[in-house]
Order: structure tokens, then sequence, then C-alpha cells
């Protein structure tokens, strides 16, 4: 089993690796593709003309004048060791590992945003993931077991209604209803937990449950069906003439092999929603990752586009690496 981790932590190291190039040679490629001098997406400005000293010497401060593989082991190093970051002109920033560089139009590190931002994010999705696992997993358990029932036609029903509605439709309505008809949270502004948990809970309740809506209908689904095939299964029949009690065989011996394809979506859902819940942080107005992601599109701040990237895809990438390892446990034969 260690050696099946290890092999795998070595993977998700690489992979992480190859994101920051393609990434860094992507984010590279857009100065070039607009035709517009690199110091103005870093900056916010070009306040000199082409060709100037001026110029050119913050071309120099940056490292824009550094062959390409120079420019990405600067900004390597400074994520793994950290870096000063100046622009020649005012007072030189210390920037600690991991540095993602400093946004001049913010006028704040990269770093400080991100970590700004990611409580939020984390807070949401992490939530919103407890209730979509336990719900949809637990209708989808209940229909498996009861096809054609009553139930099983209510529930697949409700997962087909849940999944047709997005993010931006059950968000607002469920604010109409329990923020502005009903009054019960009348102020659903985000606080840390660690500030004011009562009030974090309050401001993640609605989000949570309209997250949460979209991804159990889906789960629901899958478990459904991952089930009703699992449960056919000749050791599941074996299980039952053996004399085992009906919950040991449903838990134990179909639950858990119908699970094994529902831990990779859900590794995979918790890791891309980390960094791409923009819908719902609008809805809400929740200034995550997302958030911080669109408002530097708007304001073509490169350094936070790069860093948040850069962040969403190390989560990714470490989630895959968390499924890997609980895979092992679900079904021992992974590991061999």
């Amino acid at each position: 089993m260690i050696r099946f981790i290890a092999i795998r932590l070595i993977g998700a190291v690489v992979v992480v690796w190859i994101v920051s190039v393609v990434t860094f040679l992507i984010f590279q490629a857009v100065p070039l593709l607009s035709h517009t001098n690199p110091v103005y997406f870093y900056t916010g400005k070009v306040p000199f003309k082409p060709g100037s000293p001026q110029l050119l010497a913050l071309e120099h401060r940056f490292g824009f004048d550094l062959p390409l593989y120079a420019q990405y082991w600067h900004y390597l190093s400074g994520i793994l060791f950290g870096q000063t970051i100046t622009d020649g002109v005012s007072t030189p920033i210390p920037c600690s590992a991991p540095c993602f560089g400093y946004s001049f139009r913010q006028n704040e590190l990269v770093g400080t945003l991100i970590l700004r931002a990611a409580p939020v994010s984390l807070s949401l999705t992490i939530g919103a993931a407890i209730l979509w696992l336990i719900g949809g997993v637990t209708v989808g358990t209940v229909s498996a077991l009861k096809p054609r029932s009553a139930i099983d036609r209510i529930g697949m029903g409700g997962s087909l209604a849940a999944v047709s509605l997005p993010i931006f439709f059950t968000g607002p309505i469920l604010l109409l209803i329990f923020e502005y008809t009903l009054g019960w949270l009348p102020d659903v502004s985000y606080a840390p937990l660690t500030q004011d948990p009562a009030q974090w809970l309050r401001s993640m309740i609605l989000p949570w449950i309209s997250l949460a809506f979209l991804f159990a209908a889906l789960y629901a689904r899958l478990t459904r069906s991952n089930m009703m095939e699992t449960m056919g299964e000749d050791y599941i029949r074996t299980a039952r003439a053996k004399g085992l009690a009906p919950r040991t065989v449903v838990v134990k011996h179909g639950l858990r092999a119908a699970l094994t394809p529902i831990v990779t979506i859900f590794g995979i859902d918790v890791g891309t929603l980390i960094g791409s819940t923009v819908i719902t942080e609008t809805v809400f107005n929740l200034r995550g990752l997302g958030y911080l992601s669109i408002q530097a599109i708007n304001q073509q701040d490169l350094p936070v586009i790069l860093g948040v990237t850069v962040v969403a895809a190390v989560a990714l990438v470490l989630a895959n690496f968390v499924v890997d390892v609980i895979y092992a446990f679900i079904d021992p034969r992974v590991a061999l």
C-alpha cells in the first residue's frame, strides 16, 4: 500500500509540474497573440513609448528580456522559494513561497488575494459536496432496492427535475423564498468560520442547497444504476444464500462495490469546483476563487489569472490523488 501511494504521489507531482509548464506557456502566448507589451498585463499600463529606455528597464525588471526557459524558472522558483517583487520604482515587496507574483491593478500580492478567496470556495464546495453525496447516494440506493416503486419514481422524477434546473435559476428562487419572503435568512453576507461560526453557517446554507441540489440529482441516478447492476451479481446472491443480514449484503457488499465509480466522479467534481463555482458565488455574492478569476479576466490581470489557474489545477490533482488512495481501501484489487 505504501508503494502504491508513493507512486501515485510522484505521479501527482509530475502532473502538477506539467500543468505549470503548460499554463505558463499559454499565458506567455497571450501578449504575443494580442500584440500587447507584456508589461501591460502585469502593471495595468504601459506609460512609456515602445523602445524607450524606461520601458526597456521595466521589461528587464520583470525578466521579459530573458529567454523563455529563464522566465519559467524565475516563475517556478518564486513559487517554490519565494522572491522579491519590484517594478524598479516602488519599494521592493518580499513575497514568501508560494509566490504567484504581484497584482499591480489591485496593489496586493496574488497569494494574499488567493488566501482571502480560497476559504470561501472551500467552504462552499466542501459543504455542498457533503450534502450532495449523502443525499444522492441515499436516494439512489433506496430507488435501486425498490425499482419501479412509488419511491423509485418519485426519487428519479425529482432527480430529473433537479438536474434540469440551473443554479442561476434555483439560487434566486431560494433567495426570494428564504431571504426576501419568509425573512429566515435576512443577512447572507459571508463571514469567516473562525470569526463568526453562526454567520458563516447562515451565509452558506442557501449556496450549499443550491449547488447540492444539482449534483445530488446526478449522483442519485448514477448510484441507482450502479446499485441495480451490482445487486444482480453472483456474489450478491451467494451472500444472501449464506444467510447474511440484508443490511450487510446491501452496505458491505453491494454499496461498497457500487461506490467505486462514484468516488472517481466525486473527487473530480470537488477538485474542479474549488476554483470554478463562478455562478454560485455570483448569485450569492460570495468573493471566492471563481469571483476572483472573473474579476481578474475583466481587468486583464494576468498574474492573478495565472495564480488562480495553477491553484485550481493543483486542487484537481490533489483531489484525484486522494481518490486513488481511497480506491485502494474500497477495492484492494486497485493496489495490485
